[in-house]
């Protein structure tokens, strides 16, 4: 991906959140009639190599998977908020529209996880924190011939993490006014993805607004 210097991320950190924040990537690789994706949900593991790992499962489905038998290198595209940036927004008016937003791409070849009981491991760990923020979460009991008949249709995989790009274009290329523009028409719109773009710049100190809970 191409990341100017003002807006490339590499602090590790900020990456890992990203992605345990923004689980649901699209996993991209290269087939010879062409790329294929796949949207899928990610758990990230921080004790896989140098920069962590990826694990999901896909529909078997699904022909993408076949392709991890190749040890092809892999690519997951992690998608945060996004926003059309007005120039009405800014003081400096010689200038042009834009979009700003999130991204981090992480790399790696994938290993298919054939492990019964870590398959098992795997769903009930997915179920449980995409569960976690409702009041009343489903328990995910359900009988053990019924859960292994559906494991039959799935591959499950993990992805070593070989490298990864963060791209955060928050308007770091402009002046503190401008940005604070940028911030204030994103944080006084009814739509939930600009108030979390707005949300990103404040934590990244792009703001005058110093409220830490953005």
């Amino acid at each position: 991906m191409y990341i100017p210097s003002s807006f490339r991320v590499t602090d590790q950190k900020m990456l890992t959140e990203f992605m345990q924040r923004q689980s649901f990537a699209t996993l991209v690789s290269s087939e010879q009639d062409g790329p294929i994706a796949t949207h899928l949900p990610m758990l990230y593991r921080a004790d896989v190599g140098s920069y962590g790992g990826l694990v999901s499962h896909m529909a078997r489905a699904d022909p993408q998977w076949k392709c991890f038998e190749s040890s092809q290198e892999l690519l997951a595209i992690f998608h945060g908020p996004h926003s059309y940036i007005s120039p009405s927004w800014y003081e400096e008016q010689v200038t042009v529209p834009t979009w700003n937003y999130a991204a981090v791409h992480a790399y790696g070849v994938a290993k298919i996880i054939d492990d019964h009981d870590r398959m098992v491991r795997l769903l009930d760990e997915t179920v449980k924190l995409d569960e976690s923020g409702f009041d009343q979460p489903w328990p995910g009991e359900i009988p053990d011939d019924y859960r292994d008949m559906l494991i039959k249709g799935i591959v499950a995989f993990e992805i070593p993490i070989s490298r990864v790009e963060g791209k955060f274009k928050l308007s770091q290329n402009h002046s503190d006014a401008d940005r604070q523009g940028v911030f204030d028409a994103l944080s006084k719109s009814s739509d939930t993805e600009k108030q979390s773009l707005a949300g990103m710049m404040q934590r990244a100190g792009l703001t005058n607004d110093s409220d830490e809970n953005a």
